[in-house]
């Protein structure tokens, strides 16, 4: 299963969860409009993959009570305290993930549910003002039925969120290590942990509708935000100084998420192919360009005899040529030789042993859409064909091994961040006005220029059927706007 979200203003994030099969192949074309005047000028291919493009794989496990268990282990003296730590921070960078991904569904939930509820009081003036409007009367009772059914789901969800994080952190701090080293891992953990609960659910808070529906939900949103707030306070997580500086708390709690993430995050090496090649490519385009230029120069020597004013300008000519054959020749060498073949490896390994588990090719290129696979193309033009887009192609292929990995692990998590920056510096800062019909009044909004970016993702795992995915993406200067699935296919996993 493939997910994409808005990470900030112009980052999306991209994951998916690695089987257990040992060979996984990702594609992603991103259709970028034509007016925005993209080139490989503009942006060269190796500029954008180095800026645009960041990957990062995490063990991935749905066994959740794996952590608890080594924890109770290495109280007893029967386990490493490296495992220990490495397992806690495992169980705590998925809850952390789970929760954060739950959150930002809660918060786009709750703002359409404030749009409802808005969409419904002006309904409810609007027929105070004209009772006889009985259409106006059908239409308001269709609106507040889809107010009441959004209202009954955010409660679920909200009341399932809550039990679950207090279930999850209750489990993890019945199970308080000993030994004073691993104590003070936990405590950096568990300090986390609480900030980050507490932060989530005061942002869908801040969110939810004003009316008195959601009050009974919000005092008990707000009551676990009290308790967790009670809890690092009374354990002395944090001075005095950095709780009053919501700066410093800020950067403290950046700091132990990155202590978190060291432990289950795969080191990386990275690797540029084709170094000695092109080494070789150019030393043959200079050696073939300079036989045609010695044959040149004695031919010449022959037919004008001894050193001349004329045998200088043929010379000078010849060597001009040189210049010039020589780097077009190595150029062309260059892109016939490397031509679909990978540009770079990247190479996976266990943080705790540095063992190898894994590599992954990747290219990077500008693609015509005529030479884009049928599929993908069937994909794209689902709705409307636009022939001036320019196509840009990523694609990586991946062999894991999964007898290498933690005990009790064998999968990963893969996050690709696509920073959309670079494409957002060739859009235009202007905006324009238009202008409204509203209740017999005309209206005059500003309104930003935007976008459209269609992203099309193809995934392969082993034998499997593939899947495939569009993604649109609307985006203007400023930040990126919305992220929605349009079209969806293959095997579900």
């Amino acid at each position: 299963m493939i997910t994409v979200e808005r990470k900030d203003s112009f980052h999306l994030k991209i994951s998916r969860v690695l089987q257990e099969e040992t060979s996984h192949k990702l594609d992603l074309f991103l259709f970028v409009p034509g007016e925005l005047g993209l080139n490989t000028h503009v942006i060269s291919e190796d500029a954008f993959y180095h800026g645009a493009i960041h990957v990062k794989r995490t063990y991935y496990s749905d066994r959740h009570h794996l952590p608890l268990v080594m924890s109770r282990l290495a109280d007893r003296g029967k386990l490493d305290p490296n495992q220990y730590r490495l397992g806690l921070s495992l169980y705590a960078y998925q809850y952390v993930v789970a929760l954060e991904r739950s959150t930002q569904a809660l918060l786009d939930t709750a703002r359409e549910a404030r749009r409802a509820e808005k969409r419904g009081e002006e309904t409810s003036a609007r027929r105070r003002g004209d009772r006889a409007r009985e259409s106006v009367d059908a239409g308001g009772a269709e609106e507040n039925r889809r107010e009441g059914e959004l209202a009954e789901e955010l409660h679920e969800r909200l009341e399932e969120l809550s039990e679950l994080t207090q279930g999850i952190l209750r489990r993890l701090r019945r199970q308080k290590p000993g030994d004073e080293s691993l104590h003070r891992y936990y405590t950096n953990i568990d300090n986390y942990l609480s900030w980050l609960t507490e932060q989530s659910l005061l942002a869908l808070v801040a969110h939810l509708p004003r009316g008195s529906g959601y009050r009974e939900i919000r005092e008990r949103l707000l009551a676990i935000c009290r308790a967790e707030s009670e809890h690092r306070e009374s354990c002395e997580y944090n001075s005095a100084r950095v709780t009053r500086d919501p700066t410093r708390m800020s950067n403290k709690m950046r700091l132990l998420r990155r202590l978190i993430e060291y432990p289950v995050t795969l080191k990386q090496r990275n690797q540029e192919l084709g170094g000695g090649e092109e080494k070789a490519v150019k030393g043959l385009a200079t050696a073939v360009v300079m036989v045609f230029v010695s044959l040149g120069l004695l031919q010449a020597r022959d037919a004008l005899g001894d050193i001349t004013v004329l045998l200088v300008l043929v010379m000078a000519v010849l060597y001009a040529l040189r210049e010039v054959f020589k780097d077009d020749l190595r150029v062309t060498l260059w892109r016939w030789l490397r031509k679909g073949r990978p540009k770079w490896r990247r190479q996976y390994l266990d943080p705790s042993s540095n063992a190898p588990v894994g590599r992954q090719l990747e290219w990077f290129d500008y693609k015509r859409f005529t030479r884009l696979d049928a599929d993908v193309q069937r994909v794209r033009k689902r709705n409307v064909a636009q022939r001036e887009e320019v196509v840009l192609h990523y694609r990586s292929s991946s062999r894991m091994s999964p007898t290498r990995f933690l005990s009790g692990y064998d999968r990963t998590r893969e996050t690709l961040s696509l920073d959309l920056s670079l494409l957002a510096r060739l859009m235009d800062k202007g905006s324009h006005h238009v202008y409204r019909l509203k209740e017999g009044q005309v209206s005059r909004e500003a309104v930003e220029k935007r976008h459209l970016i269609n992203l099309v993702i193809r995934d392969l795992e082993g034998g499997r059927e593939p899947t495939l995915q569009r993604w649109k993406i609307v985006m203007s200067r400023s930040k990126i706007v919305d992220v929605e699935l349009v079209h969806e296919e293959g095997d579900e996993r």
